[in-house]
C-alpha cells in the first residue's frame, strides 16, 4: 500500500502516478481513481490556478499537501483536487475520473440517467457524486475532519500506467495519467481556442 503522507509531500508527478488506484469517499460514496491530472505551479505551469500568483481563490493549492482543493467551474461544477508538494510551492493533482466502488445507489441518485461507467468519468461527475462541493475546499483529505476521505489502494502495476496530455488546456504537458483498459478513463479532447470579436473580423 501507498504512503500517502509521502507520496503527497513529493513531485506533483509521482503524487499524480500513485494516486491512481486510491480511494476518494464523501457523502456515503466510494470511488476508486482510474485518471488524474497534475499541475504545477507559479511559473512553473501556464494552465494551472496558480501560474501567475498566490490569490484568495488558490491559496490552499501552496500547501500543506493533503489538502482538497475545491473549485466551481462553468458556473455549474465543482471539481476536487488533491494538494501536492512541499508547502509555499503550489501544486495539485486534478481528480479526473473513477470507478464507484461503494454506495453505488447513492450515487446513481445524485447522477439518475448516468450509466455505471460514466457515474464518475469526468470530474465534475466524479465530484457530484461524492457530493463535494465549496464545503471541501481546503479541508484535509487525510484525517478524516473534513467531508471528504482519502485513502491508499493497491498500487498501479507500472504496465497499466499510460501518460498524455492534459484534457482541454492550451498546453501539451503530458501530465494526464490513467490506467489502461478501464471504461471509466474520460474521453480525451484537446483544447479548441475560442474565436474572438477579433478573429472573426480578420
Amino acid at each position: 500500500m501507498t504512503d500517502l503522507r509521502a507520496l503527497l509531500a513529493g513531485p506533483v508527478q509521482d503524487a499524480a502516478r500513485g494516486l491512481l488506484n486510491a480511494r476518494i469517499s464523501g457523502g456515503g460514496v466510494t470511488v476508486r481513481l482510474t485518471e488524474v491530472e497534475a499541475y504545477a505551479g507559479v511559473g512553473e505551469d501556464p494552465s494551472s490556478h496558480a501560474h501567475r500568483r498566490q490569490t484568495a481563490r488558490n491559496a490552499v493549492m501552496f500547501g500543506p499537501p493533503g489538502f482538497a482543493y475545491v473549485y466551481f467551474t462553468y458556473g455549474m461544477h465543482w471539481c476536487v483536487n488533491v494538494v501536492c508538494g512541499p508547502a509555499g510551492r503550489a501544486a495539485a493533482v486534478l481528480l479526473r475520473a473513477g470507478e464507484v466502488v461503494e454506495g453505488p445507489e447513492i450515487a446513481r441518485s445524485r447522477r439518475p440517467r448516468s450509466s455505471d461507467r460514466d457515474l464518475a468519468r469526468g470530474p465534475a461527475r466524479l465530484a457530484t457524486v461524492l457530493g463535494a462541493d465549496r464545503n471541501a475546499d481546503g479541508a484535509s483529505l487525510l484525517d478524516g475532519a473534513g467531508p471528504l476521505r482519502l485513502a491508499a489502494g493497491e498500487r498501479a502495476p507500472a504496465d497499466r500506467i499510460r501518460i498524455g496530455p492534459r484534457v482541454g488546456v492550451r498546453t501539451d504537458t503530458a501530465w494526464r495519467f490513467w490506467l489502461d483498459g478501464e471504461p471509466t478513463v474520460s474521453v480525451f479532447r484537446r483544447h479548441v481556442r475560442r474565436r474572438t470579436s477579433r478573429d472573426h473580423a480578420r
